[in-house]
């Protein structure tokens, strides 16, 4: 599943098109991708301007002139592709190639501005949903969703005081939506290497006995934002031949320090472990016994 930094980059190659837009028309291909699409989904966006795109963790969220919201996220294997008539651009970069099969582009919307934006989707595992504007928050998408690791909030002691007292591994904690929202497998991999700090280590040690975020704890929630921009501004996770919108690849997989790296030496200096995979609740863990503790 694509993972933050991706489903920005998609964001950023999708706003110059689509925010300020109106929507000639919504053509649906079928009855719906994971789930059915809402009712008269397309006469609710038809004719309307979307005013914004923004992203909430793995989300995009378009915002319509009507008062409502278009939730769209990618699931495993959904991206968007900008048409012209003159060719086509598929914004993102991802851990996994794209389709491209004209049979697999279940949703287009058709632009004023002479674009066409399609959402192409294999596997089915992407949805879209239209929610009230003022009921974003609660709505059943974003109501348990926890801090946004680039959002304002997010610092050392807000990873304390949500981790405090939990004995759960730290990457485990990491990955729970509830708490942090929108970090995923190869990112958290990365900052707790950078960090220094084991997989395995209890959540709780990020806080002290009085609840106060540990140095520790202000390391990590630096290198995570630090993480986390430096894919996005590298295009995300391009791991395969996935191009964006300028036809250039993301990068950023050149500067994995320990994913998909096992049997290598650690590149942290005066280290001299070797990169270990194990796997944990399912996935796998990238990690140096020796410089992580």
């Amino acid at each position: 599943m694509p993972e933050l930094p991706e489903v920005e980059t998609v964001r950023r190659g999708l706003e110059p098109f689509m925010a300020g837009a109106r929507v000639k028309k919504l053509d649906l291909r079928r009855d719906g991708l994971r789930f059915p699409f809402p009712p008269d989904f397309a006469a609710r966006i038809e004719g309307r301007r979307l005013t914004g795109l923004g992203r909430r963790a793995k989300y995009l969220r378009a915002s319509i002139e009507s008062g409502e919201t278009l939730i769209m996220h990618l699931g495993m294997s959904g991206s968007f592709r900008v048409e012209d008539g003159g060719g086509s651009a598929t914004p993102g970069a991802f851990h996994h190639e794209r389709g491209k099969l004209a049979a697999h582009d279940h949703v287009v919307f058709v632009l004023d501005n002479g674009k066409q934006i399609v959402f192409n989707d294999p596997r089915r595992f992407g949805f879209m949903d239209l929610v009230r504007s003022s009921e974003l928050d609660s709505c059943a998408h974003f109501h348990k969703m926890g801090v946004e690791p680039l959002g304002n909030a997010f610092d050392a002691q807000i990873l304390a005081e949500k981790f405090a007292g939990r004995k759960t591994p730290l990457k485990a904690a990491l990955l729970d939506q509830s708490l942090v929202a929108g970090l995923g497998n190869i990112y958290v991999c990365e900052a707790l290497h950078r960090t220094g700090l084991s997989p395995r280590r209890a959540a709780r040690t990020l806080a002290d006995r009085k609840g106060r975020a540990t140095p520790k704890a202000a390391a990590l929630a630096s290198n995570i934002r630090d993480v986390l921009n430096q894919a996005i501004a590298s295009g995300g996770s391009s791991l395969r031949d996935h191009r964006l919108t300028d036809g250039s690849l993301g990068y950023f997989q050149h500067n994995f320090r320990v994913y998909d790296r096992e049997g290598e030496q650690c590149p942290t200096v005066k280290c001299g472990g070797v990169i270990r995979r194990m796997v944990q609740s399912g996935r796998s863990t990238f990690y140096c016994p020796n410089c992580q503790k």
